[in-house]
């Protein structure tokens, strides 16, 4: 059962990449005075939004070096907002949906980043990735939070067969037991940055690869030819 399979593939992840990640950071140089809580998870994951992951830690770095808090960042100016985190892309916009979203939550949510999504949506530049991300990373919520690694690898494993984030989320979220929602980003995200890496996964040291029905075709391929699996 695919269930089975996708509790199996996150048993495997989990003792590789131990911890996780939250968007913006990653398993080296992790900043502790930037922690997971709910402010700080949703600045990142607006950063992250169409950008490298490299490119976000750099640009959230910058920001929250020059403003540590959501009251600073209320009060900013947006240019220099946008100069600070130019790393991420899309600067201009990314800076007012940024100094927007906190202007909101201090004036209609007295400075608390609300928990339930339908709110978090009416953020601005929050999508569906952004809002499970806070609920699960910041909150402890279950939430399938799917970006483009989790997209990605699920339907190359064969878990789901998608075209749309969104529809990925669902699948997965029917696919697999909820207590195990979070862990799909935790560690999928991990796998996609370090292992089974866009345009060339490296199956021959992936764990799960007798679970996946990508590694799975491309060991036969491999082994039809005579050759050593890639």
């Amino acid at each position: 059962m695919d269930t089975e399979r996708i509790c199996e593939i996150l048993n495997r992840l989990s003792e590789v990449y131990v911890g996780g990640v939250y968007p913006g950071r990653s398993s080296e140089g992790l900043n502790p005075e930037w922690p997971a809580d709910p402010f700080h998870v949703l600045v990142a994951t607006i950063l992250s939004q169409r950008t490298k992951d490299d490119n976000t830690r750099r640009a959230s770095d910058n920001l929250f070096n020059r403003f540590g808090t959501m009251e600073a960042i209320a009060a900013a100016d947006p240019d220099e907002v946008a100069e600070l985190v130019r790393p991420a892309g899309f600067p201009k916009q990314k800076s007012k949906a940024i100094v927007d979203c906190c202007r909101i939550l201090l004036e209609e949510h007295g400075g608390v980043v609300p928990s339930e999504t339908e709110e978090l949506l009416e953020l601005p530049m929050v999508g569906r990735k952004t809002a499970a991300c806070v609920r699960s990373y910041a909150m402890g919520i279950p939430s399938v939070c799917v970006d483009t690694h989790v997209h990605r690898i699920s339907n190359l494993m064969g878990l789901v067969s998608t075209k749309t984030p969104e529809e990925t989320e669902y699948a997965l979220m029917d696919l697999a037991p909820r207590d195990r929602w979070s862990d799909i980003n935790r560690y999928l995200v991990r796998h996609g940055q370090e292992t089974c890496i866009p345009n060339h996964p490296r199956c021959s040291r992936c764990v799960v690869r007798d679970l996946c029905d990508y590694g799975i075709r491309r060991g036969s391929t491999a082994a039809e030819a005579g050759r050593t699996p890639p």
